[in-house]
């Protein structure tokens, strides 16, 4: 038992079957970079605190920065008898410099140690992401630009709706992205507070600045608790409700151009780039990128209940349970280090049926709301106008027109208040441009948006 840094209260040795089971390196070794950052902050608190000697010091980081080569370079090796990360790295650091490494942990837990990981860990890909996002934002921008003077039916419940620029569709998905940006960085701020020094639990024996080691870290601050310092996870929580929203947002992203690119709708061209084939049927082009986008949204979620459920019945500090903390928050943070570029290049490459969209506009009474403003203008109130619409809308259906069918006299026999000027009003294209107000789809806001983002970039 003398190899485990737990071993002195044991007479028994543990069963092998039982340290394999309980091991994390196969996973935790994602932290190695991180563990190896908060070793060296906390190497220089031992200096300070006069615990190592300079050239104690420079030795430990000589060590640690070899090691930290070797994870660079793949060579370093894992070991699950050293259980976890923080002995792999510690091991290491022995077998470099001698029994100096012991030193090491001097004033420090695993608990405040692993913490502070996790906490590197979350900053660090919150921090990618957003990145990461801002570049999604810019190819939506890109095609908003190009798709002004485009037009397409918008939708509610799947059924045509009302005409929109195209432009205004891609604005769309932008505003669900920019919100997800701005979540990514308040939960890197959330992170961004360090625990070392919160020991196991009360806080340590030795006077360590636990302000220095946080400053080194690039850490804003210190939590206030050592008892909570330990046990807080709301962060990675906060980091995977996040990834779920995101990937909530992809999800709606790939199902509308599920639909749009499918035969029947022919609305939205796809890029080979992402789409595969059938092994059976030649004529097959299917889109696998956006069907894995909204299978893997369910995988990101269920990240996040995972997460839930390991904390809910937690007491207070650090329980082996934590140990499953970190399998959630590394998937989450990998499925969108990888999603969010390959998002980002299809959005660039893919294009609207724009003449098709154009013969679209003239189904499904897309102009039925103009209409009764119309009457609204001419002074009756709008559930009125309401019905009147819809009677209007029947009759077309009844007798196989849309909107373009009609003249005015057809309008007339359902209110005498219609006149010359509302054959505009049933015009699909000129629609959009009556919008009034901050977001809407007309020209002057959307371009009015598109300078302000272009600023904002």
């Amino acid at each position: 038992m003398k190899n485990k840094a737990w071993g002195g209260r044991f007479k028994a040795s543990q069963t092998t079957e039982f340290l394999e089971y309980g091991a994390s390196i196969g996973f935790d070794k994602k932290l190695a970079e991180f563990d190896i950052i908060q070793n060296m902050a906390h190497a220089h608190a031992l200096k300070k605190a006069g615990i190592l000697k300079p050239h104690e010091l420079n030795k430990v980081l000589k060590g640690l920065k070899s090691i930290f080569g070797e994870i660079g370079k793949g060579t370093f090796r894992f070991s699950v008898a050293d259980e976890d990360i923080h002995m792999n790295i510690e091991r290491r650091l022995k077998e470099k410099i001698g029994p100096l490494a012991g030193k090491i942990h001097t004033g420090r837990s695993r608990n405040d140690q692993v913490a502070t990981d996790v906490r590197l860990y979350v900053r660090e890909n919150s921090r990618k992401i957003a990145a990461l996002l801002i570049q999604l934002q810019k190819a939506f921008l890109a095609q908003a630009e190009k798709t002004v003077d485009d037009f397409m039916p918008a939708y509610t419940h799947l059924q045509q709706a009302q005409p929109v620029r195209t432009a205004h569709w891609h604005l769309a998905y932008l505003e669900m992205f920019r919100r997800d940006e701005a979540r990514f960085a308040a939960v890197a701020e959330s992170a961004n507070i360090s625990p070392l020094g919160s020991g196991a639990l009360a806080g340590g024996n030795f006077n360590l600045d636990r302000e220095y080691r946080a400053k080194l870290m690039g850490f804003a601050g210190v939590t206030q608790n050592s008892l909570d310092g330990v046990s807080d996870r709301d962060f990675a929580l906060e980091f995977c409700f996040a990834v779920s929203v995101l990937f909530v947002h992809l999800s709606r992203l790939a199902e509308e151009l599920i639909i749009y690119s499918s035969s029947e709708f022919s609305s939205v061209v796809l890029p080979d780039e992402f789409c595969t084939g059938s092994s059976i049927m030649p004529q097959k082009k299917n889109p696998d990128l956006l069907e894995l986008f909204r299978g893997k949204s369910g995988r990101t979620v269920g990240n996040l209940m995972n997460l839930l459920t390991i904390l809910k019945g937690l007491p207070l500090a650090y329980n082996k349970d934590m140990q499953e903390d970190k399998i959630p928050v590394f998937d989450s943070a990998e499925q969108a280090l990888m999603a969010l570029p390959l998002a980002a290049q299809l959005v660039k490459k893919m294009k609207f049926n724009k003449r098709l969209l154009e013969t679209r506009l003239d189904e499904g009474f897309l102009t039925a709301v103009d209409l009764a403003d119309y009457l609204v203008m001419k002074g009756l109130p709008f559930r009125e106008a309401h019905h009147i619409v819809g009677a209007v809308v029947k009759e077309c259906e009844e007798f196989g027109i849309s909107f373009g069918g009609l003249n005015l006299a057809d309008l007339k026999k359902h209110s005498p208040l219609f006149g010359r000027d509302v054959l505009k009003t049933l015009d699909p294209k000129l629609s959009p441009d009556r919008k009034k107000g901050t977001g809407s789809t007309a020209k002057a806001e959307i371009l009015k948006q598109i300078k302000r983002l272009k600023k904002e970039f």
